[in-house]
């Protein structure tokens, strides 16, 4: 299974890791951590050495209660430091985290190579328009509600049944307008409970039927350090166990703010 970035080719019958670079104020757990270029550098240097294969940016955060945030302050936000890191690092792979189909415009004509959609193109009617335009690889995610909303009593029947229809039924719109690479992400923690999430992980495998790579974001989530009782600064050890079982369902990328661990995960995982 491969993905086409920027025109080269990206196997994924190896699971890759996608590192976490949150240029907001509020996320939850690195908020505010890089907001200058120095720090911004010295991160993804690090996390390009340990082995990510990809880096997502994000500018808009999506925690659960999150402040609304205008478009332009996203871009601004955004775009300096996807033409920073394309100046800095040749062949990078930036991957932008954003609903918005004016900044994923804007992004990947600065160099960006992914565009990262966690309302799966609900919360902007022409994201999917554009990513058939660009033909840039396209993150699919799950989300119930907003992020302003989304974690007031979210509800299923049947969570992987009704997560799997809406993929099924987005995948359809995307490759009836020529959409070749979309990755799915069934959202953990995006208008799920604790019981959700984790029905999600245990049942990830029966999503490969749908024929498209499988990415996990679970790292220092609320449903692992609410689990142990912790925090997420403590919960490193949980999102490896967590992306341990991702792997053995079939994931192929992992979305993490530690990638070593990560990839000494699937180093493990490649021997079994």
């Amino acid at each position: 299974m491969t993905i086409n970035c920027k025109g080269n080719l990206i196997d994924l019958s190896t699971p890759k890791v996608m590192g976490i670079l949150n240029i907001t104020p509020d996320s939850f757990f690195d908020g505010g951590k890089y907001c200058n270029e120095k720090e911004v550098l010295l991160q993804v240097e690090k996390m390009l050495k340990e082995g990510a294969a990809f880096i997502d940016i994000g500018g808009y955060s999506s925690r659960p209660g999150a402040k609304h945030i205008s478009v332009e302050e996203e871009l601004t936000r955004v775009v300096p430091i996807i033409e920073l890191l394309v100046k800095e690092f040749e062949g990078i792979l930036i991957s932008v985290d954003t609903f918005r189909s004016k900044v994923a415009r804007e992004a990947i004509a600065a160099g960006g190579a992914i565009i990262n959609d966690i309302s799966g193109g609900k919360m902007d009617t022409t994201m999917f328009e554009l990513v058939a335009e660009l033909q840039v690889p396209y993150i699919l995610m799950h989300m119930l509600g907003t992020p302003q909303d989304m974690q007031i009593n979210p509800a299923y029947d049947n969570v992987v049944e009704e997560v799997t229809s809406f993929f099924a039924k987005q995948l359809f719109k995307l490759r009836s307008l020529k959409v070749n690479d979309v990755i799915l992400d069934v959202g953990f923690g995006f208008g799920k409970t604790l019981a959700h999430n984790f029905e999600l992980l245990k049942n990830l495998s029966l999503f490969k039927s749908l024929n498209a790579p499988i990415l996990t974001g679970v790292s220092r989530k609320s449903m692992l350090y609410k689990t142990l009782d912790c925090t997420a600064k403590e919960a490193l050890n949980a999102t490896t166990v967590a992306n341990t079982v991702a792997l053995m369902n079939g994931t192929h990328i992992l979305r993490v703010h530690d990638v070593k661990p990560a990839m000494e995960a699937i180093t493990i995982f490649n021997q079994c």
